[in-house]
């Protein structure tokens, strides 16, 4: 196991992008260490899927329609069935009954202690699970994909995670203590890796990808770790 536990903290393994082992890093109970807690991660799941949702989708009902103003034909004496209007539903190019209307509001309101707690309990359940990797360093001088590629693969053969380099869809996401342009454009061309900053990662981007490749572990895991007590002394 590359997880060590003692008393109130953790220890983690740190490989560097040759795939060679260079230290450990202390990982704290209270981002690392929280139980699992299903109903809390699903509830804030939900609601920021929900966030996310643009709610653009508009359908026109019979007063928006064009046209239609002119009854089709007389009440009486046609034989046929009687309208009133070619805006009704019921007519090709009529308005849309119970459509989509862009007016509905789908935000959910979510605590800022909750959505905290459920980052802490996800990113605990991936260390649980030996699914976070960290990584010295991923700074590169320029952005070369060959080189990142290479890299990735080198991560995973050391820290026993071989399917993370073979997984085609959702393989990792990769966090960045600070912005870095030339990373961020070496990792850009691979469809099954998404690249965050520590401080923007939350429950939905760590569930989404299967493995989490964390680089400069210190200061990133002293970003998450800020995050949390953050919300604790309010």
């Amino acid at each position: 196991l590359r997880i060590i536990s003692n008393n109130n903290h953790m220890d983690a393994k740190i490989f560097s992008t040759a795939g060679k082992e260079t230290g450990k890093v202390t990982l704290p109970e209270a981002v690392f260490g929280v139980a699992w807690n299903p109903d809390l991660v699903h509830e804030v799941v939900i609601g920021m899927q929900a966030n996310a949702r643009a709610g653009t989708a508009h359908t026109k009902d019979r007063s928006e329609v064009r046209g239609g103003g002119k009854k089709p034909w007389k009440q009486k004496g046609t034989g046929r069935a009687r309208h009133g209007s070619r805006r009704s539903p019921i007519w090709t190019g009529g308005g849309v009954t119970f459509g989509p209307r862009s007016e509905k509001d789908y935000s959910v309101k979510i605590n800022k202690k909750v959505r905290a707690k459920a980052l802490a309990t996800v990113l605990s359940k991936k260390v649980a699970d030996n699914e976070i990797i960290f990584v010295d360093s991923l700074a590169m001088n320029e952005p070369k994909t060959k080189d990142a590629k290479a890299a990735f693969k080198a991560i995973a053969d050391a820290s026993g995670n071989e399917a993370m380099a073979r997984k085609r869809k959702n393989a990792a996401l990769v966090v960045l203590p600070a912005r870095d342009i030339a990373t961020e454009k070496s990792f850009r061309n691979f469809g099954n890796i998404e690249v965050a900053q520590a401080k923007d990662i939350n429950p939905v981007d760590l569930l989404t990808y299967k493995y989490v490749v964390m680089a400069a572990p210190k200061e990133s895991v002293e970003i998450l770790e800020k995050r949390v007590a953050a919300t604790k002394s309010n």
